[in-house]
């Protein structure tokens, strides 16, 4: 036969039934200590891992054998490559390894772009005339006029 036996809340003991005091806090938590020594020592607050005989102080100090939760492995998904309608598995893997080349040829033909808008620059920098780059300054050192009167500082 099973007896259903509670937990002391401070020693962590067994209480069988009929044996121990019950108490309900404020917040309707309902406490269970073996002995009268056990309920005096929670009420004076003492913490129950400074007390020698109590569990709570054998499991910090590794006087009790604690059973240690082995950690769980996950199990890793395995990338799987299948043929696609329209295409088969061959011609993806053919054109996954010409990515490298593609990409070096792209970057080529960039290069080869930037360069010719840099000499396109260069080039229409020396048929302007001298005076037509200094007539642009003046709009820039135009400044809009301050506000009068307070406006938003108070």
């Amino acid at each position: 036969m099973v007896i259903k036996t509670d937990m002391c809340s401070f020693s962590e003991y067994r209480v069988y039934p009929g044996h121990g005091i019950r108490f309900v806090r404020r917040d309707s938590a309902t406490l269970v200590f073996s002995t009268a020594k056990t309920k005096g020592l929670y009420n004076q607050r003492k913490k129950a891992a400074r007390l020698v005989w109590t569990q709570g102080w054998r499991r910090l100090h590794k006087k009790i054998k604690v059973e240690e939760i082995q950690k769980r492995r996950t199990r890793r998904t395995t990338k799987f490559q299948r043929a696609i309608v329209g295409a088969s598995l061959e011609e993806i893997k053919k054109k996954r390894a010409q990515k490298p080349e593609r990409n070096a040829q792209r970057e080529a033909a960039l290069k080869e772009v930037k360069e010719r808008a840099k000499a396109m620059k260069a080039k229409q920098a020396k048929m302007k005339p001298a005076g037509a780059a200094a007539g642009g300054s003046k709009q820039a050192s135009k400044t809009k006029a301050a506000p009068k009167g307070r406006g938003t500082q108070r």
